[in-house]
Parts: C-alpha cells; structure tokens; sequence
C-alpha cells in the first residue's frame, strides 16, 4: 500500500485495487491506522461527487529507501529455493 502512495497521491478505489486480496474494511482501517501515524494524510475535495485521496505526509516519503531495500530483498530471495534448517537431533 505505501509502494501504491509513493507513487502519487491516489483514491481508495486506486489503492483498493493495487492492494489486491485485501477487504474494502481492512484497507479503510490499515489507512486510518497510517493517518493516525502521521505517514499517510487524507484529503477532501469537496465538489459533486466528494473526492477523497490519500498521499504520504513528509514522514510517510521518509519511508521511501526502507520499502525499497524490502523490495530489493524480495526480489532477491522470492525466487530462490529456501532450505529447512538442519534439526538438532541430526547433529553427530
């Protein structure tokens, strides 16, 4: 969702959509959650019908180059082969 943000300030049906397999309720809460952290503002535009978009405050956009190295991470291991840990009973 932050990854969704960093991008440009977007609507929830926008992030509902980038954040696929996450429920309309959870998206709402997980934001509110973000807002009330101060990493995420929301914005009401009121004209017909009334808008709403989200964009990452000053501290969210801080959050930039450590949701990057998680990505760079993932991409790094999402596609290799993870071995179980050897059990200590299989020790000589």
């Amino acid at each position: 969702m932050l990854r969704c943000l960093m991008e440009a300030p977007r609507r929830f049906s926008d992030i509902s959509t980038y954040v696929s397999g996450l429920s309309d309720r959870l998206l709402s809460q997980r934001l509110q959650e973000l807002e009330e952290a101060g990493i995420v503002e929301r914005q009401v535009f009121a004209q017909r019908p009334v808008t709403v978009e989200y964009s990452l405050t000053e501290k969210g956009q801080a959050l930039r180059q450590v949701v990057s190295a998680i990505q760079d991470w993932a991409d790094d291991w999402s596609h290799k082969e993870v071995l179980p840990a050897a059990s200590p009973e299989a020790s000589p």
